[in-house]
């Protein structure tokens, strides 16, 4: 089977590779599959794309056109792709149900609060200036604090395991209550509403939906506590970027540790160093001397990068050897 990689990078390729076998033919570009460049896709049998990749009813038109059967993606979330247009055009696709990213994404959000409330980066700042005054790195302990948990399923619920080893109190809103969690760390299940406004952190880690769609903005925001930390390694978008912003400058908030961007798109995954990037809000979030942002890289340890690696080329053998796939999205 002839496959094309869309958005392969450094990081990612060499586990591809170690994990490929099979009857697979595999071709790679670092480009980003899109309107112009799904042409690229002409003689494979199938494509392979990531987060960043545009695969829109129109564009699937254009790999149908191209006798593209199958789409293998590296990732469990499939927002990024017209599942309605594939099924209708015949276009196979599979997913990785699977990450084993719980872990990794929960650690990382962990990191983006100790960095903040610790004040790691303007420390190192201050280091390389010669400038060695405590005055602006005070912190706080987090043992004792109370930890606001936004969705309690398997990166949640790890996340409400760290914190419960720091010691701190955990609230969490979430329609299905774990049970088993609550015995492990003694979690608190309540309203969205008193979660806002009895926490001193807020950590995401809900799925994006509807009702979760800017989630937290404007009215969000000022129910919360002046010092709170709003942690985000979810899904841009349950953020209202704007509203964030604002409450971050009046002092609503004190600051946010953000992996995730509204309007990521067109930013993460690529180099900018020689390029202005034109989005003003985006901009504005990172000057914020109260924001700390990391370019979607939460998922991203080789534990991870070996399970979508894996899946993906199992996935591809699957549809090779029996046109027959566990792991397509029906």
């Amino acid at each position: 089977m002839k496959t094309l990689i869309y958005s392969i990078s450094g990081f990612d390729k060499p586990f591809i590779e170690k994990a490929l076998h099979g009857k697979l033919d595999l071709a790679y570009t670092e480009l980003t599959l899109n309107e112009s460049t799904v042409k690229m896709a002409k003689g494979f049998d199938a494509i392979s794309i990531f987060t960043s990749d545009d695969a829109s009813a129109s564009v699937l038109e254009k790999l149908h056109a191209l006798d593209v059967k199958y789409i293998a993606l590296r990732s469990k979330s499939s927002d990024y792709i017209d599942m309605h247009k594939a099924h209708a055009l015949g276009i196979k696709v599979a997913n990785v149900p699977y990450i084993p990213s719980a872990i990794a994404v929960a650690e990382h959000a962990t990191a983006l609060l100790l960095a903040l409330n610790r004040k790691l980066i303007l420390g190192q700042k201050m280091m390389q200036l010669g400038d060695y005054r405590l005055d602006h790195l005070v912190g706080f302990n987090l043992h004792g604090k109370t930890i606001g948990i936004i969705g309690t399923g398997k990166t949640g619920s790890a996340f409400a395991k760290i914190m419960h080893g720091f010691g701190c109190k955990i609230l969490a809103f979430d329609p299905i209550k774990d049970e088993e969690l609550k015995l492990e760390t003694n979690i608190f299940y309540t309203t969205f509403n008193d979660l806002c406004a009895n926490s001193d952190v807020i950590s995401i880690h809900c799925s994006l939906n509807s009702k979760t769609n800017n989630l937290f903005n404007k009215t969000t925001f000022a129910m919360m506590r002046k010092e709170v930390i709003l942690i985000n390694t979810a899904n841009g978008s349950i953020v209202n970027t704007a509203d964030l912003l604002k409450a971050l400058n009046n002092g609503i908030i004190a600051a946010a540790g953000l992996d995730v961007y509204e309007h990521e798109k067109e930013i993460f995954f690529k180099d900018h160093t020689g390029t202005p990037i034109n989005d003003e809000l985006f901009l504005k979030l990172n000057s914020n001397p109260n924001v700390l942002i990391t370019g979607h890289q939460s998922y991203l340890t080789a534990e991870v990068l070996h399970g979508i690696a894996s899946t993906t080329i199992a996935n591809l053998n699957e549809w090779a050897y029996n046109s027959v796939c566990k792991n397509e999205i029906r």
